[in-house]
Parts: structure tokens; C-alpha cells; sequence
């Protein structure tokens, strides 16, 4: 964590981090990251190995261009990028706890 405050809850750990903090994601956990304090945060992520920040660059993509990402379109990154985006039985929790505004089909 660079500054701010970002909260992440995998499985049933859940943490808010501020500066100098880090946290190791574990592989086919599903998990959730949000800013948790109120003001904008900064983090530095690692992904190993490498590929799946490609997954991250067509989301951007997408929301620069103003489209919201279908489910077929999450399907889709989803098999290409091997990655599993599931919802999580606490996620609506999370989202009522920190005010947050739920992703698209939540």
C-alpha cells in the first residue's frame, strides 16, 4: 500500500490495509478488494505469473469506451485469462458494510 486504505476479504479473512501494508492473494480464492477509507488509494499490485493483468487492461478498456461488461463478456475473460469470477456469499455484506457500489449483475 502506497497511501489511503483498501479493504480485502478472502475466504473468510478480511483485512483494511494503509501504507507500507501488503497482503499475498492466494490463487482460486475468490476475494475482493475496495477502497475503504475516504480518500483516493494507491497501491502497488504483483501478479505472478504474468498474463492476467491482460484480463485488467480489457475491463479498463471497456469503461473507457463506456460499455458495461456483460456476463457473456465476463465469460469470456474468464475462460481466456483462466481466471475465476465468482460471487461470494459475503460479498453483499462488504458492499453494504463500506457503502460501495455493487459491480455490474450484483
Amino acid at each position: 500500500m502506497l497511501e489511503g486504505e483498501i479493504g480485502f476479504r478472502s475466504e473468510d479473512k478480511e483485512v483494511v490495509l494503509g501504507p507500507g501494508a501488503y497482503i499475498v492473494k492466494p490463487r482460486n480464492e475468490v476475494h475482493a478488494m475496495w477502497n475503504a477509507g475516504q480518500t483516493p488509494a494507491r497501491m502497488i499490485e504483483i501478479i505472478s505469473p504474468a498474463g492476467l493483468e491482460e484480463l485488467f487492461r480489457e475491463l479498463a478498456d471497456l469503461t473507457e469506451a463506456g460499455e458495461e461488461p456483460t456476463m457473456e463478456v465476463v465469460a469470456d475473460l474468464d475462460a481466456r485469462y483462466e481466471a475465476r469470477f465468482a460471487e461470494a456469499d459475503w460479498l453483499s455484506d462488504v458492499i453494504r458494510r463500506y457503502n460501495l457500489t455493487p459491480p455490474p449483475g450484483a
